[in-house]
């Protein structure tokens, strides 16, 4: 059985053929599909699809930094995400995610987004929940804040993880965290080519980021579940493993960390 610790299945691209998507998804041996927040705007999206697929499809619960920046409102939204962790609406959260640092779009709200993200460090660490990380265009500033929590028992999982080693391990010295390898490492000029072999299967977990960031041979299209067999075969072929002992070690850790 696979895992998929990160998929957007409540998005709109997925709004005329969803069932067909998780059909695939079951047909290609994906066992559970994890599903982070975003904000308020999806959060309808995000539960209808975990009541449908109880079991099956896991919600998170988080604000996402790029609505941070987009939305007057942020902090409000903030306190749904605390009351919503309070009282799940759709049953148990696996993380609270997606949160994180994104700098890519605009660098003029990193001080909103790392007062959002401690705050949600915290809850985390309150109600013993692994995060969702989303970094992008952010890595020192990443770091730095999470080594403010070494010693703590923060724990989760850098989603869409395609760094150098140095950072690597320098996230490993901060907690228990593992590291999403997704769509990225199937293509050309993925710097994950040379990380990979210098980092334990024992840390690693798959995602896709359905729809986005699509594998190759299918990249341009549609991400999907189904896909996340090509990205443990080239991680497999990277790391000179077979593909059935990634397959076997990620699930174990995804069921570790999320508790799935």
């Amino acid at each position: 059985m696979l895992i998929d610790t990160h998929s957007h299945l409540f998005d709109e691209a997925f709004e005329t053929d969803r069932p067909e998507t998780i059909r695939r998804a079951k047909e290609a041996g994906i066992g559970r599909i994890l599903s982070p927040a975003i904000d308020s705007s999806s959060h309808e999206a995000l539960f209808a699809l975990c009541r449908t697929w109880p079991g099956y499809c896991l919600p998170m619960m988080g604000l996402h930094p790029t609505s941070v920046n987009d939305l007057p409102n942020w902090r409000d939204e903030l306190e749904l995400v605390k009351r919503y962790l309070s009282d799940p609406p759709a049953g148990a959260f696996c993380a609270v995610g997606e949160v994180g640092l994104d700098l890519y779009w605009d660098k003029n709200h990193l001080r909103e987004q790392t007062e959002a993200l401690e705050k949600q460090i915290e809850w985390s660490l309150e109600y013993d929940l692994p995060l969702a990380i989303h970094t992008r265009d952010a890595w020192p500033e990443m770091v730095a804040l999470l080594e403010k929590y070494r010693g703590t028992s923060i724990r989760g999982v850098m989603h869409a993880f395609a760094e150098s080693e140095e950072t690597y391990l320098r996230v490993k010295e901060c907690g228990d965290f593992l590291f999403g390898i997704g769509g990225t490492v199937t293509f050309k000029k993925s710097i994950l080519a040379e990380t990979l072999p210098r980092m334990s299967l024992d840390d690693l977990v798959l995602e896709t980021d359905s729809p986005y960031l699509t594998p190759v041979p299918y990249r341009g299209k549609r991400n999907e579940s189904s896909y996340l067999t090509f990205i443990r075969d080239r991680v497999a072929a990277l790391m000179a493993r077979t593909p059935e002992e990634v397959e076997r070690c990620t699930t174990e850790n995804a069921r570790r960390m999320f508790g799935c």
